[in-house]
């Protein structure tokens, strides 16, 4: 098994949140992994885990010899960057006898999907509509202030447990029956930020105060913490006009796995002591 990474650990890749999930979950159903990264020392993978050095945006760094299925990614980096060396990674799947892949979608039909779906592999393109760890990015915030600052208070997302991506992805590689298939991927329910912030208040035993941002304010705090312009376009257009299927609740993650998807309750109490002063980062 092999598993790619973008640079943004936050979001995916097999050092990232819901990449670590992926190399957990195919470990547990007895996979030999191969998890490529940029950097192997700062990887912190399980031990059994074959650790190499590549880079996605070479194609040429990664080593594809006797992998059966790969998960791979549509970003080239934490900006959100296309990764536009699809065509030639998949190339490379197919002449080495990769047999599976999955792709985890960035939010819009990339170079990456169209390669894979126009490719022999049997693939499987997998849309996360909003990922609970996303979350994190409130951690100092509440530890500091004992708040959350966000807009758009009406804004819903059925947004879905990281480990449940992963677990999705391992069963589509490992069992099969799912090519030429594109699965939506969301949590139980659907919650607006001031549900998703009382849940976490119940999970550190203390309240956490919501407060709404404008537009204007969050836009300027997100440029002053260094994100670039076009991604927090990207960002608030998406939570100001959240399609329909951003807030929708479809019920693969239990079609896949035959067990309900996780709620943003448990995630919370998963996640509780990073939400609490004194705790660290990781």
């Amino acid at each position: 098994m092999f598993y790619g990474r973008c640079h943004d650990g936050s979001r995916c890749g097999a050092t990232g949140n819901a990449g670590r999930q992926v190399v957990n979950e195919l470990l547990a159903l007895g996979q030999r992994v191969r998890a490529v990264t940029r950097n192997a020392a700062e990887s912190h993978l399980p031990a059994q885990v074959e650790v190499v050095e590549g880079d996605l945006t070479r194609p040429e760094t990664i080593p594809f010899d006797g992998v059966t299925a790969v998960h791979m990614l549509t970003n080239a980096g934490a900006d959100y960057a296309e990764l536009l060396s699809g065509p030639d990674l998949v190339k490379q799947a197919e002449e080495a006898g990769v047999r599976r892949i999955t792709v985890l979608w960035s939010g819009h039909r990339s170079a990456m999907e169209e390669a894979v779906t126009a490719s022999s592999l049997e693939w499987t393109v997998l849309r996360p509509v909003d990922f609970m760890s996303n979350a994190l990015v409130w951690a100092e915030s509440v530890r500091v202030k004992g708040e959350v600052r966000e807009p758009f208070a009406y804004a819903r997302s059925a947004l879905v447990h990281e480990g449940d991506i992963g677990a999705v992805a391992a069963a589509v590689l490992v069992r099969g029956g799912h090519g030429g298939r594109t699965y939506t991927l969301t949590g139980p329910e659907s919650l607006s930020v001031p549900e998703q912030v009382a849940a976490l208040s119940a999970a550190v035993g203390r309240e956490i105060r919501y407060v709404e941002q404008s537009e204007a304010e969050a836009r300027a705090e997100m440029l002053a913490a260094g994100r670039p312009a076009e991604v927090v376009d990207v960002l608030l257009g998406w939570k100001r006009d959240m399609p329909a299927e951003g807030y929708t609740v479809v019920s693969t993650v239990e079609d896949v796995l035959g067990r309900p998807a996780r709620s943003f309750a448990l995630w919370a109490r998963e996640h509780a002591g990073r939400f609490i002063s004194g705790a660290g980062t990781r």
